[in-house]
């Protein structure tokens, strides 16, 4: 009988990912090691590694995609030198650790697209290579490579027979003994046989498998009566290891590992109400596509504003005296409707791990192209994001890390001379503050010279050498966001052509955050991104402009005030407002908008806002209050406008534009 691989293709493309990218992490970690001479302090490292390897080998074996196993097993057998040996761990193995790493994720990518794609017998000879070379270096010299497993026909033909074999310790083995495992995988697994194989392999790692109920053939049939796994193993292994290795797995609901003269337990009385132990809860996690939580938060999103509008149709048709049933109702439904709300964007909450455990990587790969030593640390990895700004941040994370790597830090013999560490330091941190999420990226390197960014602005044509010389060294400083602006004295392919920093700035203002640049020449750079949790349902601030309501994101708002207009301080023909110590340029946003105006009204509110090149004030009719709202992308044509970045729809039907300042001005 054969089992319809294909529905479990998305699962075995997202699971190898992720052991993929971890493995790359881990090999950083050990090239770290390697180069301190710590290797015999990396153990955990390695063994991290080889798990990740073996993990991906099996999995591959059991979607019979064997050229994917095959290379699996190879850099398994490469790191299996590092574990029986620590001290053989050097940086020309990881090298070809990461390169198989990469091939590999490209194997997984075209896989996800149906086909099955053959090991690079280059790659394959790479490591192998690589293999006896270490092999020869101390230690077990005799020890050889594992032969590669061999393909899928030939392992269903022979694995019950294999498992008949090993039911006895081969001769001469000291200090085996058999271990009963019993491993029950979760309910709320969609592909139980295809875990409990990989729990077999797993258990393979450690020993010998005398045998398994039921048995391989089975599992790669699809077949697990009752979700439960029986399996007898061979090991010289202490428990707790076996414990470790069966903990990696994800979807095991009960793990039962006995000593071989232990009696089993009496069976456990049910958990009351139906409950599964504590264990189990842990593990109940479900894969959702991401289009279909995208749908959801659309749906509760018009939930929120149909509730509204309920709460404002009542308001018209009732008399004030008679309506509080229908009040108490409303409140009762918009109650019901927030808390479906709130559930929904703790789903779609993400770690930012997500997007920075590749960093170490990128540094690594650029300080490699440019003769530099470069430690990355990561904090706060753990603080979760909306989804949707996660996905945004990954690309100027990116560009702002390979900026400080590429024009920050000195080259070690540069950072010497000047009494520094020879290799430098990154630091991504990230923390909470209130309903927002800071992402600092700090540098120990050389700093930025706002004397050169402002001569850089000149030259390019930005700016007037007046308006150059009338710039703080804080203004200074964010001229390196302007397009097409670079110091670099020389292009390579990791910078130097004016584009990046730009492209960061209008990521982080187009998901409603703000960037903010500090450096101090000699003593490093700090790039720091203010992010709103979430783009779904933001506050904003609703202003009147003429007859018209518009909104603006609070998180870009700084300040109010009541002015005349006709007795604010200019500045080169234009008012400016004194506000926190510093003087903010007034416009009038009727003006920007292109508004009629009739009345020659001198008394209005200036909301102090962030824009392109720092604060600016907006001079408005009226302020009318915050509110929740829900935002829609715009739609053809009015998402060509300049100033407009998204809608909402007020409780009482009215539609509300929100303004991008940065845009609005630049127009």
């Amino acid at each position: 009988m054969s089992v319809d691989l294909g529905k479990y293709l998305s699962l075995y493309v997202a699971e190898a990912g992720e052991h993929l990218a971890a493995f790359a992490r881990d090999l950083v970690v050990l090239e770290d090691a390697a180069r301190t001479g710590a290797g015999a302090s990396a153990r955990d490292a390695i063994d991290s590694c080889f798990r990740h390897a073996h993990s991906v080998k099996g999995m591959s074996g059991s979607m019979q995609l064997d050229g994917i196993g095959a290379l699996a097993h190879r850099a398994e057998d490469l790191v299996d030198v590092f574990r029986r040996d620590p001290a053989r761990l050097d940086a020309a193995a990881v090298d070809v650790l990461l390169a198989a790493a990469d091939a590999l994720q490209e194997m997984v990518q075209a896989a996800a697209t149906g086909a099955n794609p053959a090991a690079d017998p280059a790659m394959a000879e790479r490591l192998a290579q690589e293999t006896r070379r270490l092999e020869g270096v101390g230690g077990d010299r005799g020890a050889a490579p594992r032969e590669p497993p061999p393909p899928a026909p030939a392992r269903a033909a022979a694995g019950e027979e294999a498992t008949r074999r090993r039911a006895e310790p081969p001769p001469g083995a000291r200090g085996l003994r058999r271990v009963p495992v019993e491993v029950e995988i979760a309910g709320s697994c969609p592909v139980p046989a295809v875990r409990a194989f990989l729990v077999v392999k797993k258990l393979a790692a450690l020993g010998a498998v005398a045998s398994a109920r039921p048995p391989v053939d089975d599992l790669r049939a699809g077949r697990i009566p009752g979700r439960k796994l029986a399996v007898q193993l061979d090991t010289s292994e202490p428990l707790q290891a076996v414990e470790r290795a069966l903990a990696q797995i994800a979807d095991i609901s009960a793990v039962t590992i006995r000593e071989p003269d232990e009696e089993p337990a009496p069976a456990a009385a049910p958990a009351a109400a139906g409950r599964e132990p504590d264990r189990a809860e842990a593990s109940r996690t479900v894969r959702v596509r991401t289009e279909i939580l995208d749908g959801f938060l659309d749906a509760v999103g018009e939930l929120i504003l149909a509730t509204a509008r309920i709460r404002e149709v009542g308001k018209t048709l009732l008399p004030q005296g008679t309506r509080a049933p229908l009040d108490e109702s409303v409140d009762r439904l918009h109650a019901i409707v927030k808390d479906l709300h709130d559930k929904v964007m703790a789903v779609r909450m993400t770690p930012l791990a997500l997007v920075t455990e590749r960093l170490p990587r990128a540094a690594r790969d650029v300080a490699r192209k440019l003769g530099k030593q470069v430690e990355v640390e990561v904090r706060g990895a753990e603080i979760e994001l909306d989804r949707a700004i996660l996905e945004e941040l990954s690309d100027p994370l990116l560009h702002v890390l390979r900026n400080a790597v590429d024009h920050g830090i000195e080259p070690p013999q540069q950072r010497v001379l000047a009494g520094k560490p020879a290799t430098g330091k990154v630091v991504v941190q990230a923390r909470r503050e209130r309903s927002r999420v800071i992402v600092e990226i700090s540098d120990d390197g050389k700093g930025m010279d706002p004397a050169r960014l402002r001569a850089a602005a000149v030259a390019g044509g930005a700016l007037t050498e007046a308006q150059a010389t009338a710039l703080g060294d804080r203004e200074a400083l964010l001229l390196a966001c302007l397009p097409g602006l670079s110091t670099a004295g020389t292009v390579t392919d990791v910078s130097g052509r004016g584009v990046g920093l730009d492209a960061v700035k209008r990521t982080v203002d187009a998901v409603g955050g703000t960037l903010e640049l500090e450096s101090a020449p000699g003593a490093g750079s700090r790039i720091t991104f203010r992010l709103p949790l979430t783009l779904a349902v933001q506050p904003v601030l609703l202003v009147r402009v003429c007859d018209e309501v518009l909104g603006l994101p609070i998180a870009k708002v700084h300040g109010a005030a009541q002015v005349e207009l006709s007795r604010l301080d200019r500045s080169r023909g234009a008012p400016v407002l004194a506000y926190d110590g510093d003087l903010v340029p007034v416009h009038d946003l009727t003006r920007l908008l292109g508004f009629p105006r009739d009345d020659a009204r001198d008394d209005r509110a200036v909301v102090v806002a962030e824009g392109g090149d720092g604060r600016v004030g907006l001079a408005v009719d009226a302020l009318l209050g915050q509110q929740e709202a829900v935002l829609k992308p715009l739609g053809v044509p009015l998402d060509a406008v300049p100033g407009l970045s998204a809608v909402t729809v007020l409780g009482n039907g009215r539609p509300v534009f929100i303004l991008d300042v940065q845009r609005l001005l630049a127009a």
